[in-house]
């Protein structure tokens, strides 16, 4: 494993690339991006975003694709993970001031990084359950 992998600048710099890669990935599906990086103490939303008029609150897990093709980055998606994430959401419709009634859901985008190609290639999973 190269060193820079367990380097706080790098793994920053990857989850940026990678959270813009997902951007472009989920624009060209018919996505409308309404924020990015929407921060509270408590907790953060990649992104969030706009799609047949549900709101889309999307964690961005991205890995260099060397790193192993077996891990599954969208597993740290875990329920402690999902508890803040609904927290940070709760916030950001209050926020926002976003109807009650509209509808809401949790997406997950894996993304893995091919810098050597300067390629993407990605794993949606979409409406997590809490």
């Amino acid at each position: 494993m190269d060193k820079t992998t367990n380097d706080p600048k790098h793994k920053k710099k990857i989850g940026a690339l990678g959270e813009n890669m997902a951007c472009r990935f989920l624009v060209k599906r018919g996505f409308r991006i309404l924020d990015r990086n929407y921060s509270k103490k408590w907790g953060e939303i990649d992104i969030v975003a706009e799609k047949d008029k549900i709101f889309r609150f999307i964690e961005v897990k991205s890995i260099v694709s060397y790193e192993t093709n077996r891990y599954r980055p969208e597993e740290n998606v875990h329920y402690q993970k999902l508890k803040r994430l609904s927290r940070v959401i709760q916030t950001y419709l209050l926020d926002k001031k976003v109807s009650y009634e509209t509808e809401w859901q949790i997406d997950v985008l894996a993304v893995f990084l091919d810098l050597e190609n300067k390629k993407a290639k990605f794993r949606f999973t979409e409406n997590i359950i809490i």
